[in-house]
């Protein structure tokens, strides 16, 4: 039986949840799959997804970095730049470039310091392989 990886689900810190939801799910129009906590009084722990990408966003302690990067392949990227543009979402407007790597890029950064950048391969190249 060979190793298979199936799935990575990138864990971001952050300190609001309500702030979290604004900017994940308003924002970036994630869903909210699911919230836990171990009782009233202790973190949140949320997983949001959408359209195949998966994040757990973790207010407990030790769980990520605040400030973390996270990249992403992608089809569709123009439309979802006019899509969260158009939101006039008051604390942030990405725009869009074409990197170095061949790919178009919009980069995100939430409300606790974390980017995320959505590429999309330019004509379909694929000059990322490493």
């Amino acid at each position: 039986m060979s190793v298979l990886f199936q799935q990575t689900i990138p864990i971001l810190r952050i300190f609001d949840t309500e702030k979290a939801k604004a900017f994940y799910g308003d924002f970036l129009g994630f869903s909210a799959d699911w919230e836990h906590h171990f009782d009233d009084h202790s973190p949140a722990y949320i997983q949001v997804s959408r359209a195949g990408l998966t994040l757990h966003l973790s207010e407990h302690h030790g769980d990520a970095c605040p400030g973390s990067t996270v990249f992403v392949w992608m089809v569709g990227i123009d439309e979802f730049h006019r899509e969260i543009t158009g939101k006039n979402y008051k604390y942030l407007r990405p725009g869009i470039e074409t990197t170095f790597y061949g790919a178009k890029c919009v980069q995100v950064i939430d409300p606790f310091g974390n980017h995320i950048r959505f590429n999309e391969r330019v004509n379909g190249e694929d000059v990322a392989k490493g």
